[in-house]
């Protein structure tokens, strides 16, 4: 499965060369599958790159929204100096607005500031306390301490913010407190850590220390079911939201993970999908979904109704190349990780 899903994205990179127009069709015909052909970026030259330009703005189906998004700066290139990515995923945002971004490729977090002024790092490959093999997901929790999905390590890594190791847990199995490929972490504002469970579709619920409290999800595409899923986010009412990626759709669960509701089926149209990777929850309960291979975000109310959208396949400012990771922060801004640029880009949202 995992090869199924690196081959097809490896044609559609090529085929992009001579025309975007088939984009929607190539990834609809070989996107599909595990999770571990995200391990091939697009490289570009080796710089950090720091800029803000004028405003490049969202698309809304119709009068009832509110507030749109607005190109903020980016940040990043591919390599592996501080500042740098090979393959950014995970995104996250503290109480303070310090960003962490998982370096994926690089087996490292970095930490910036809000306008993307590297701050620290660290990690590498490896299975020791603080080494990572393939870290794909991040949340920081009310206390700021940094919580990291260590994929191929089957754990959670719990860190200061200053990147010193608290607590791990997690190891391969199926069993509770056991891990098959560690996709996403959240934290809830009672601390609670919801942990994504790849290869075992499904959610595994703990205290702040590790301490086994829930679980929910097994495979298919029942409402309560997952397949392959690849994000999570808490709602500031406690609500549950998950990236059911090969089902191409949202679902929403209560904390103790009973289902809600769900909505997305694969497609180009607002509300559909193509493969989404990331999901995030605005302080306004503003729900921000990354349709990766659609390369573009959507935003929804709580309840699964489309509110706007934005993006397109390309390197400018209002573009993207595989939108993976995406954070809301609490003062009305919005960080993607621009997996295929190797790049951050933070908009604002301007409201009326």
């Amino acid at each position: 499965m995992f090869q199924q899903r690196a081959e097809g994205i490896e044609l559609n990179r090529l085929t992009l060369v001579f025309s975007i127009l088939v984009v929607p069709l190539i990834l609809a015909l070989f996107g599909c599958g595990d999770s571990d052909s995200k391990q091939a970026p697009i490289l570009v030259a080796d710089e950090v790159l720091v800029s803000t330009v004028e405003p490049a703005q969202n698309v809304t189906s119709d009068s009832t929204s509110t507030s749109i998004e607005v190109f903020a700066t980016e940040w990043g290139g591919a390599g592996t100096l501080s500042g740098n990515f090979q393959g950014p995923e995970g995104v996250a945002v503290a109480s303070d607005g310090s960003v962490y971004v998982v370096d994926s490729l690089n087996h490292r977090i970095q930490k910036f500031t809000s306008a993307g002024v590297f701050i620290r790092q660290w990690g590498e490959e490896g299975i020791n306390d603080g080494e990572f093999s393939l870290p794909l997901g991040i949340a920081v929790a009310p206390d700021g301490s940094v919580y990291v999905a260590d994929f191929d390590n089957h754990r959670v890594q719990k860190f200061t913010p200053e990147g010193i190791l608290v607590r791990k847990w997690g190891s391969l199995g199926s069993g509770d407190g056991y891990f098959h490929q560690v996709r996403a972490v959240a934290v809830a504002l009672d601390g609670s850590v919801y942990v994504l469970d790849y290869s075992n579709n499904r959610v595994q619920r703990f205290s702040p220390e590790g301490e086994f409290v829930g679980k929910w999800g097994t495979e298919g595409s029942g409402d309560g079911q997952l397949q392959d899923p690849e994000g999570i986010a808490v709602a500031p009412d406690g609500s549950v939201y998950v990236v059911d990626y090969s089902n191409n759709r949202i679902k929403k669960f209560t904390s103790e993970g009973v289902f809600v509701s769900k909505w997305g089926t694969l497609g180009t149209g607002d509300g559909q999908f193509n493969y989404p990777l990331g999901v995030s929850v605005a302080s306004d309960g503003s729900v921000y979904v990354a349709d990766a291979f659609n390369h573009r975000i959507q935003k929804f109310t709580p309840e699964g109704e489309f509110i706007s959208q934005w993006g397109t396949y390309g390197t400018g400012d209002g573009n993207f190349h595989e939108p993976r990771g995406i954070a809301a922060g609490s003062d009305d801004t919005v960080y993607i990780s621009d997996y295929g640029n190797n790049r951050i880009k933070k908009f604002t949202v301007d409201r009326p």
